[in-house]
């Protein structure tokens, strides 16, 4: 976790994509065929308002589920392990996709600074 930092402020700072910004390239460079993510469960299923902002993401069905086991089942924490290991599943499975298209759109703008150069010093 550790090299992104040293990229981001030591060696390829023109480079290096910022995760708190929208990322610079359209999703579906290379890839005619994808999907936008998109959250699985529909607005009846899960009321969104019981969870906090911070929780309101791709996995939010799998939490609601977990929450509403957890208070059925009260004095029995065990009996929602299957919930809970879907929300970490999922949650999981998020961050992968995020890694991936954090690393891509690195790749990218280091393609882009490349032929750049190329065209600076077939231009001089």
């Amino acid at each position: 976790m550790g090299a992104h930092l040293a990229r981001q402020y030591i060696t390829e700072r023109d480079t290096e994509p910022d995760p708190t910004k929208k990322f610079e390239f359209d999703p579906k460079i290379g890839f005619e065929e994808r999907k936008e993510r998109e959250m699985i469960a529909t607005q009846e299923q899960m009321n969104l308002a019981q969870l906090p902002l911070g929780q309101r993401d791709y996995c939010a069905h799998h939490l609601i589920k977990l929450m509403k086991c957890k208070r059925d089942n009260w004095p029995n924490f065990l009996a929602c392990k299957h919930e809970r290991h879907d929300w970490d599943y999922c949650e999981h499975q998020d961050y992968v996709m995020r890694m991936k298209e954090y690393e891509r759109e690195r790749r990218l703008q280091l393609r882009k600074k490349r032929i750049e150069a190329k065209a600076e010093a077939e231009a001089a």
